[in-house]
């Protein structure tokens, strides 16, 4: 059982700028007024926040967050208020409170509850994206205790996940949170699957963390004769979910996925990552095609590291990643890696959110319930992929996405008189499916009066089938009122 104990070891640990008495009497508070209270499993309600408090701080949330996530379930289910909250601890920590409370339970109950429901989370995102950390670390610990609730509404809280928030995680660039939401949902959702995952590993790679401990010191003695530092080194087995969905890819052959187990790699500077590849390509065969450079070209939420797989006895394969410590962090905590404050405390990121703010917006935009889902699906929940444009500027589209979709990302003038396009210097039709690290030129034609109507057919994002729709119906009325004044 989680104690306030683990709670503040974790904040030391972590070396976060956190006042830990402040911290006790957040735990106190909550404590009396939870107070009674358990939970379904019976464990005393006060287990929950705190577990919720120590995963925020092992993300290394603020102070102000931490306290939120201990007080958060407060105003809801006891007599304490918002505004007991506010006096106790201040404005922040109130107004993070309030945007839990006010997101409710997210709860698959008739699409238009649920969209709603939606729509309220992607609001409070905008206004403080703390607040959907503080509903990870909530939804985290319920996932952990799911064997104490009815089937049904165990499968609702796992498919959520599934399909709201581990896709949330995924783009805000917390990988290590992504794996564990999906994990945990993949049991109830398809317990079948899973244990059936579970044991094919266990028996394939019985013997993958002698290989992982073996490779361990195998690199660092092949990196320490080139006076390279290692400042951490680590193995990894795949998350099971990302394996049951490239197993779905690869008709189950298990044989076909060489990323099973990976050795990480973290090494002071960008130079030093390329030549710790080399030194590991020089020992070890690397794999054909296997090698992927994500510092050169990032993926879309800022994800970067060298990816080699190579082989290291018998014909099996290992991952080795390399990476920078800021690039480390990157991978593991995401955005609240990149907190820093203003002259007011506020918190500032140092990346843009756009598609944070944009999700507000759409609230006001689309009345259609079905629609505002389908463009979730696409722009939100949907994987992603970067392409280049001639001059080499990374631009970041939804899988599947076409030509057409990124001329419009690039100016809406581009895609309204775009005639063909050359995806790596080959001319290709205006529905050709771009991939990651495709470059795109597009092709225009001065005179075209506007787009063609057949392209909605096949284009992906939201933006692009806007602006079609509008200058369509632009194009439709300018025809009418040409014809009338003939």
């Amino acid at each position: 059982m989680p104690t306030i104990q683990d709670l503040i070891k974790t904040i030391n640990q972590e070396k976060l700028k956190v006042d830990t008495d402040l911290v006790k009497l957040a735990f106190e508070f909550a404590q009396e007024a939870h107070l009674g209270q358990k939970r379904k499993s019976g464990e005393p309600y006060i287990n929950h926040p705190i577990d919720t408090a120590i995963t925020l701080a092992k993300y290394h949330l603020d102070q102000d967050t931490i306290i939120a996530g201990l007080v958060h379930d407060v105003p809801e289910d006891t007599k304490k208020t918002l505004k007991d909250i506010e006096k106790e601890f201040g404005p922040n920590v109130a107004g993070l409170v309030e945007g839990i409370t006010k997101l409710g339970k997210l709860k698959y109950r008739g699409i238009e509850r649920y969209i709603e429901n939606l729509r309220k989370m992607f609001v409070a995102m905008a206004a403080d994206i703390r607040v959907i950390f503080i509903k990870f670390a909530d939804r985290l610990h319920n996932l952990k205790t799911l064997e104490s609730l009815e089937p049904r509404k165990r499968e609702r809280i796992a498919r959520e996940t599934l399909e709201i928030y581990a896709p949330i995680a995924n783009r805000l660039g917390i990988w290590q949170l992504k794996g564990k939401l999906e994990d945990l949902s993949f049991k109830y959702l398809y317990p079948k699957e899973y244990e059936s995952i579970k044991e094919a590993i266990d028996k394939h790679f019985k013997n993958r963390e002698k290989v992982l401990s073996d490779m361990c010191v195998k690199v660092k003695s092949e990196l320490k004769k080139e006076k390279i530092q290692i400042m951490e080194i680590s193995g990894r087995t795949k998350d099971l979910w990302s394996m049951h969905q490239k197993l779905q890819k690869h008709n189950n052959e298990l044989q076909r996925i060489h990323d099973i187990i990976a050795l990480r790699v973290v090494v002071p500077t960008i130079a030093d990552c390329y030549r710790a590849l080399g030194i590991v390509h020089n020992k070890w065969r690397p794999m054909p095609n296997r090698f992927k450079d994500y510092i050169a070209q990032p993926k879309p939420n800022g994800y970067q590291s060298l990816h080699t797989t190579i082989f290291y006895e018998h014909g099996k394969t290992i991952e080795i990643q390399i990476r920078t410590k800021a690039m480390h962090e990157d991978a593991e905590f995401g955005i609240a890696a990149h907190w820093n404050y203003d002259e007011r405390g506020s918190i500032q990121f140092d990346r843009e959110l756009e598609w944070v703010k944009d999700l507000s917006k759409w609230q006001q935009e689309i009345a259609d319930s079905t629609q505002y889902l389908d463009s979730l699906k696409i722009d939100v929940f949907q994987d992603r992929i970067f392409v280049f444009t001639p001059k080499g500027d990374v631009i970041d589209l939804p899988e599947d996405s076409t030509p057409v979709d990124f001329a419009y990302h690039i100016h809406t003038e581009i895609g309204d008189k775009a005639t063909g396009a050359r995806i790596n210097n080959q001319l290709s039709s205006l529905s050709t499916p771009l991939r990651s690290g495709d470059m795109v030129e597009m092709i225009t034609e001065k005179n075209r009066k506007g787009p063609n109507r057949d392209w909605l057919k096949f284009v992906k994002t939201r933006a692009a089938r806007d602006k079609i729709k509008q200058n369509t119906k632009r194009g439709l009325w300018e025809a009418i009122k040409d014809f009338k004044g003939k």
